[in-house]
């Protein structure tokens, strides 16, 4: 069975819009996990301007999945991530400017940064993925640097403007997937997933999780976060 994280991201993002202390990422997880969900993801940003520091040290003592930390690859962020000690960190690509990240790392031009930093947090008992565009380069290069897996990027899967250019990154994604898994690299993907485009991304070989939060914080405002994981779990069965 696919395993389906749930990015809770968003519901900081209504909280922080007006400065309060609700709604409440850390009682979002708690709902997320009695519905079905198999691990809880967060991003730390930069700028933190949805979930900060305190909440994953609060999610850290309550989860009872897994804590999956989506951080930017710096050395502040992994010694937060060694003291937190989440079960699995993804390294992600970070700028300021965007609204949420924009493609994936390019692990191939940042090695001896990667490589190192992934190091230190696999000795520490935590799992490292790396968020990659689905070309063997990366790959590759992520093999290179250590990393237990990647999430291969599905933005432009999510995104193609009509069914051939959907079809077109399905087939990349599945040779992608496949490529991960001869190099000895665990599959996962996430970026723009919907109910709408889930069922595709379900077949990928060698798909062992799926991370989504956006959309299912979407239709939460409509059915209730609970049916909203219990609508995509079902989807993945």
């Amino acid at each position: 069975m696919i395993a389906l994280g749930i990015n809770i991201d968003h519901v900081a993002t209504l909280r922080q819009a007006r400065g309060v202390d609700y709604p409440d990422p850390i009682a979002a997880a708690r709902i997320a996990e009695e519905a079905g969900a198999d691990g809880i993801t967060v991003h730390l940003r930069e700028d933190r301007r949805h979930i900060q520091e305190r909440d994953v040290e609060a999610l850290r003592r309550t989860v009872g999945t897994r804590l999956n930390l989506e951080m930017a690859a710096t050395d502040e962020m992994v010694a937060f991530a060694l003291r937190v000690r989440p079960d699995d960190v993804c390294f992600v690509p970070e700028r300021r400017d965007e609204l949420t990240t924009e493609g994936g790392l390019d692990v191939a031009g940042q090695l001896r940064r990667l490589g190192p930093a992934t190091g230190r947090l696999a000795a520490a008992g935590i799992r490292v993925h790396l968020f990659v565009d689905p070309t063997s380069a990366q790959l590759r290069a992520s093999r290179e640097a250590g990393a237990h897996g990647v999430e291969l990027h599905t933005g432009e899967y999510a995104n193609a403007p009509d069914p051939s250019a959907r079809n077109l990154e399905l087939a990349g994604l599945t040779d992608a997937a496949t490529t991960a898994h001869a190099l000895g690299l665990a599959v996962h993907a996430g970026h723009g997933l919907t109910l709408e485009n889930i069922g595709p991304i379900r077949t990928l070989p060698h798909l062992t999780e799926v991370n989504i939060g956006h959309s299912i914080v979407a239709r939460a405002v409509f059915v209730g976060l609970a049916e909203a994981v219990r609508e995509m779990r079902r989807a993945l069965t």
